[in-house]
Formats: C-alpha cells, sequence, structure tokens
C-alpha cells in the first residue's frame, strides 16, 4: 500500500506526463513550427561558434577559459537555459495572461498544487533542437580538453546543473508572483533577462586589476554571488565537468541558494496567493 506522502507525488507525475504528452502533440500538429524552432536555435548556435571561433583566434584564453573550456560554460549555459524554457518559462510568463482572463480562478479551483499546475501544464518540445545542440558541443569540448571524465565528474555536474535551474526558476515564479499585484509585470521579465545575462559570461570576467581597491567589476561579482547568485549557475557546473575546480565553497553555495530559493519562491507563491482577488470578487 502506498503512503499517503507519496500518493500526491504519483498523481502528479502522471499529470505531469499527461502534460509531456499534449506537448508532443501540439507540437506534431504544428510541425513547420516546430522544424523552424529547430532551424533557427541552429543558426544562432553556428553564430555563437563562429564569433568565439574569431576571438580565440586572437587570443590563447578568456579570463582563464582555454577555448574547450569555453565551450563547455556555453554548452552549459545552453543546457540551463534550454531546460528553463522548455519547462517553465512559457507558463509563467502566462501568469499575468491567466490573471487579466480570470482563469487563474479555475487553476486554484483544481484538486491539485496551484504551483504546480502554473508553472508545469505547458511543456515547449521544441527546445529539444537547443538541448542536443548543447549536448553536443560539451561532448565536443571535453574530446578536446583530452582529459577523462569521471563518474563523480558527470554525477557533480548534473546535480550543480540541477541546482541552476532551481535557481533560476525560483528567480522567475518570485518575479512572476508580482502579476497577483500589478496585473502585468512585462518590464520585470525584463528585468529578469537583464540579471540572467551576467550568467552568459564566467565568473571569473568580472575579477579586478588592481588587488589594491574594490573595483566596480568585483562589486558586481560580490552582489551576483551572495545577493542573487546569478553568476554561479553556469560558472559553477562547467567547472565540474570542466575539470577547473579551484575549491568546493562556490558549489556548496550554489546548492545552498538553490535549496534557499526554491523554499523562499514557494512562500511568495502561497504569500501572493493569499492576496490575491479572484476575477469574481
Amino acid at each position: 500500500m502506498s503512503s499517503p506522502s507519496s500518493s500526491p507525488r504519483l498523481a502528479a507525475l502522471r499529470i505531469w506526463l499527461m502534460f509531456l504528452k499534449n506537448g508532443l502533440v501540439r507540437e506534431m500538429t504544428f510541425r513547420w513550427n516546430f522544424f523552424v524552432n529547430i532551424i533557427t536555435r541552429g543558426f544562432w548556435f553556428a553564430a555563437q561558434l563562429v564569433y568565439f571561433e574569431l576571438i580565440f583566434g586572437k587570443v590563447g584564453d578568456i579570463a582563464g577559459w582555454t577555448r574547450p573550456q569555453y565551450y563547455a560554460f556555453m554548452a552549459t549555459g545552453m543546457l540551463i537555459n534550454s531546460l528553463i524554457e522548455m519547462f517553465f518559462m512559457p507558463n509563467l510568463a502566462n501568469l499575468s495572461e491567466l490573471i487579466r482572463t480570470g482563469n487563474l480562478d479555475f487553476a486554484l479551483l483544481k484538486p491539485i498544487d496551484a504551483q504546480f499546475l502554473i508553472s508545469c501544464e505547458k511543456v515547449e518540445l521544441g527546445m529539444t533542437g537547443q538541448m542536443l545542440l548543447a549536448v553536443s558541443l560539451l561532448t565536443y569540448s571535453l574530446i578536446l580538453i583530452g582529459s577523462p571524465v569521471t563518474v563523480s565528474q558527470v554525477l557533480a555536474y548534473l546535480v550543480l546543473v540541477a541546482a541552476g535551474v532551481t535557481l533560476f526558476y525560483s528567480l522567475m515564479i518570485s518575479l512572476a508572483c508580482t502579476s497577483l499585484f500589478f496585473g502585468r509585470n512585462t518590464g520585470l521579465y525584463d528585468f529578469w533577462f537583464y540579471v540572467t545575462n551576467f550568467a552568459r559570461y564566467p565568473r571569473s570576467i568580472y575579477d579586478g586589476v588592481d588587488p589594491a581597491r574594490w573595483e566596480p567589476g568585483e562589486m558586481l561579482q560580490a552582489a551576483l554571488t551572495w545577493i542573487v547568485p546569478v553568476l554561479l549557475v553556469v560558472t559553477v557546473p562547467a567547472q565540474a565537468i570542466a575539470g577547473v575546480f579551484m575549491s568546493w565553497h562556490l558549489p556548496a553555495i550554489s546548492l545552498v541558494a538553490a535549496a534557499l530559493g526554491l523554499v523562499v519562491s514557494r512562500r511568495i507563491f502561497q504569500w501572493s496567493l493569499r492576496r490575491y482577488r479572484s476575477a469574481s470578487s
């Protein structure tokens, strides 16, 4: 007999698999949109590779990252972003529309956790192309590095990628909750993109050059490591898989920040719902 706690989890898993099936049906219904999405992502991927090939043709490394190591960093960033855009972004971006149309009331009345339903209802399977490109680039970069990849490296990488996705999700849903007060939050989603844009570059590029003073880049690095740790989302797992770990304090911060972010964002979501005025009120 299943325990009372496992039954809701199994129900949530069955519902999520149904969401996944619906996403597949939707993509196959609009096949050309699916293929165009893959083609455009492929062009963007090729443009990024050409751009950094030109850069590495002039320099030996970027802030201590060699060409193959930086490609591992790029692949990790692509992988994390593809997971976010596949599973969460289309849903949370739609929260303000649910509020505007009154459909959020129907979501809240359903016998399932509201945060799970709002976060996971739509699966954007068109992002599988970017995910496969990311895995291909990561494999290529590891071949270029040449060092054998251990099982512990792979496990650490997967855990830290999951932590990065969790941290981005926590930040995204916290910002999405502002829709419950403001109605629309387009500007705040722009703010989310601006902040997370810093994660596209290694944390080390913000290092200062003068040890005698605290420079603006170091201030930014400290804020985006200790307050909103987006600089750890891509850098830390990329360091793990590329074998360039300097210490374990940054991975520890990343894991703690992901767990804390999940708890805090859950509290923010529940607090926001208690103050939500339904469309019928």
